[in-house]
């Protein structure tokens, strides 16, 4: 068992999680390296899907499943993909997580895959997984390979889900279709589940982020 985990994590060594890189890179991308609200990537699907919770859990997870698997195929392909094509065979293989997990949706969940619409099908475009596979995967074993793909995954699906939770909270009053602000007291901001809302959302989710993780150490000086 240690000599499979060791060769699955390569030099990493064997204490602790790929020998500590493992929690690093964990933290690094859902958290101080955010690809959402630190490095402002994947904003297109932030914006076009997160007027409902329920959308933005899908689209987390769908980033999640495809950064992962892609990630980790790239990483056991590293060494026999020639360096000329290394771009045309990540793209293949994110096409094919892609496709996976739309069909998927449209086998079991045709209701969210038509709310969703082309935004599962343009993650093959989304330059979080495409940058993972080339700036990580491709040059890090499969098992820290797979941690960053995860890693990114969920800091975008987190960034996601929060924007998600409160335009749908403020705009229509409900969270996953029940009711939470009474129409007695409230009344919906139909702003919030428009465009402009999107734009309102993110941008408080990245400032509320940014001042929660404070500056960076050159910032400081």
């Amino acid at each position: 068992m240690a000599d499979n985990q060791q060769m699955m994590c390569g030099s990493c060594g064997s204490s602790g999680l790929c020998g500590g890189k493992g929690l690093v890179t964990l933290k690094e991308g859902a958290w101080t390296n955010n690809p959402l609200a630190i490095q402002v990537l994947g904003i297109c699907s932030a914006l076009a899907v997160t007027n409902r919770l329920a959308n933005s859990l899908v689209m987390g997870a769908a980033l999640i499943f495809v950064c992962v698997g892609s990630n980790l195929i790239v990483s056991l392909l590293r060494k026999y993909t020639p360096h000329r094509i290394r771009m045309v065979a990540e793209v293949a293989i994110i096409a094919t997580f892609v496709i996976l997990f739309d069909q998927f949706l449209k086998a079991f969940y045709v209701e969210m895959s038509d709310q969703l619409g082309p935004y599962v099908g343009l993650i093959i475009t989304n330059c979080i997984v495409m940058g993972r596979a080339e700036a990580f995967a491709l040059q890090n074993p499969p098992m820290l390979s797979i941690v960053d793909g995860l890693a990114n995954g969920l800091g975008y699906a987190v960034a996601l889900a929060i924007i998600g939770f409160f335009r749908e909270l403020l705009g229509t009053g409900e969270i996953l279709g029940h009711e939470v602000l009474k129409e007695a007291w409230y009344t919906p901001n139909q702003l919030m589940i428009l465009a402009p809302g999107a734009f309102f959302a993110l941008g408080m989710v990245i400032a509320a982020f940014n001042a929660v993780k404070g500056p960076e150490a050159e910032e400081k000086k």
